[in-house]
């Protein structure tokens, strides 16, 4: 892959995450919101345990409210990665490819933790359309990170090939 190419497949991965890091911050936000404005009223009849579980939800299963809560936090930190890795890709040089490749493999193991409880609750039960978008799009958004992070670790590989001592690594 020549220099050129994969510049521009990792800036065009890095656009398209922000993207999708945006969907999942503005819709795990009003379903954060309506949990807030709707939980006082619903909780009011639960029992003494599950009224005080702080990451219950009116809405969906017992796992919506991990799943909301580091979809948040995936979303945070792959905006954040997302606008640092385009100025890193940009510049195009050792450091900043290296810094890239860093904050892409912690944005992609946030994306795989939320994916891991959009798993969970498809699996306890049907949850509805709101949800339904915030698993799809987190699914599909770990797996455009993952390509993303191999394409900047493919850049990266290319700008600085690894120097081994001659002779090789023991001697």
């Amino acid at each position: 892959m020549a220099s050129g190419r994969s510049q521009s497949a990792a800036l065009m991965l890095l656009f398209l995450n922000l993207l999708l890091y945006f969907i999942v911050i503005v819709i795990a936000s009003w379903v954060v919101n309506h949990a807030i404005e709707k939980t006082h009223e619903t909780a009011s009849v639960l029992s003494t345990p599950a009224r005080i579980f702080p990451m219950w939800f009116p809405m969906g299963n017992l796992a919506t409210g991990f799943f909301i809560i580091f979809s948040l936090l995936a979303g945070v930190v792959g905006i954040a990665t997302s606008f640092t890795g385009v100025g890193n890709v940009l510049r195009w040089d050792r450091p900043s490819l290296s810094a890239a490749v860093g904050s892409s493999l912690l944005s992609w193991a946030l994306t795989l933790l939320a994916m891991g409880f959009a798993c969970k609750e498809i699996d306890i039960s049907w949850a509805g359309g709101t949800l339904r978008t915030l698993e799809v799009v987190t699914i599909i958004l770990s797996a455009t990170q993952f390509v993303c992070t191999g394409a900047i670790h493919v850049a990266f590989e290319e700008v600085a090939p690894p120097k081994w001592p001659p002779g090789g690594l023991y001697r």
